[in-house]
């Protein structure tokens, strides 16, 4: 019996299809336009895009430069954007503008296709030109529009598209930091603060650039290192100074302690080879001196040995 009902549904629907195939192909023959256009409309409320927007594109000769072009051509925009051809749709939404800028849809079209940027945001992942678009497009939205009922959407979109670049420059930073590039990573942490000032993250960021200055310092050759461990503890300053009730501030305060100590440690380290140079010096020159003084010793008694010599010899001729 269900079998029976599954063959009955499905030749119910290849007859309809096939009956909705046959008046299509009359209809795009057809040269009786108001039928074709109506038709159109019947397949865009049916939400068959493809179909109407074909209808659509066929009539643009026929009602340009009537009333009904305008109408006909922002069904025809929204059927792209429907179908999630937001390329296409953004151009589209772009030409109704350009072919009809004092329409009671412009604000709306000028929306659109800023919009149409954002549907096209990839994966934080990936290449994020079209997110910064989306930004570029939605502030100019807002400056042309500042009293449109899109400004607040507009402002969402400017604030999600951001919240994604601040996502993606966050995994590039911490990715510069699993590599072991500490430099470049502390350089992106603050970076990141600049650029989004704002956030609510922004105690994270100073804390990772912290960590990362100090794992630079760390790595350094020993030369470097106590310079190094100074950008540490002027790091973790501007921290305590802007962030003195962060959650993160006992851990940025280790690191803190942490550099004090090497740097103390350098510094000892330093000093005791000082000394030991200065000592070493002093002993060089003592001894050189007592080789010196020696060799003029040694000097004066070869002279007096050769002085006796030549007298002998004299009183000997």
């Amino acid at each position: 019996m269900r079998k029976i009902v599954l063959y009955i549904s499905l030749f119910v629907a290849v007859t309809a299809s096939v009956s909705c195939n046959t008046e299509l192909r009359r209809i795009e023959k057809s040269k009786d336009y108001e039928a074709k256009l109506a038709y159109a409309d019947k397949l865009y409320a049916k939400k068959k895009y493809t179909s109407a927007q074909a209808l659509y594109e066929s009539l643009f000769q026929v009602y340009k430069g009537t009333d009904k072009y305008e109408p006909i051509y922002y069904n025809y925009c929204y059927c792209s954007y429907k179908m999630k051809d937001y390329v296409q749709a953004g151009f589209y939404f772009k030409n109704y503008l350009d072919n009809f800028p004092n329409s009671p849809r412009a604000t709306e079209m000028d929306y659109m296709q800023a919009y149409c940027y954002y549907k096209q945001s990839p994966k934080v992942q990936l290449d994020q030109t079209n997110t910064q678009k989306a930004i570029a497009a939605m502030q100019t939205f807002i400056n042309n529009y500042p009293t449109s009922d899109k400004v607040p959407e507009a402002n969402l979109v400017i604030e999600l598209s951001r919240r994604k670049l601040e996502k993606k420059e966050y995994n590039n930073s911490e990715l510069y930091y699993n590599l072991g590039y500490y430099k470049a990573a502390a350089i992106s942490f603050k970076s990141l603060m600049r650029n989004y000032p704002d956030s609510d993250k922004s105690d994270e960021y100073k804390y990772m650039a912290i960590k990362a200055y100090y794992q630079y310092a760390k790595n350094s050759i020993w030369e470097k290192q106590k310079e190094r461990y100074d950008d540490v503890l002027s790091e973790y300053l501007d921290f305590a100074d802007h962030y003195p009730k962060s959650k993160l501030k006992g851990d940025a305060e280790k690191y803190y302690t942490l550099a004090q100590g090497n740097i103390k440690t350098i510094e000892s380290y330093t000093a005791t080879a000082n000394a030991k140079t200065e000592r070493l010096k002093k002993e060089a020159k003592k001894a050189e001196k007592a080789a010196n003084k020696k060799a003029d010793k040694t000097d004066k008694s070869e002279d007096s040995k050769k002085s006796d010599k030549a007298d002998t010899e004299t009183k000997n001729n």
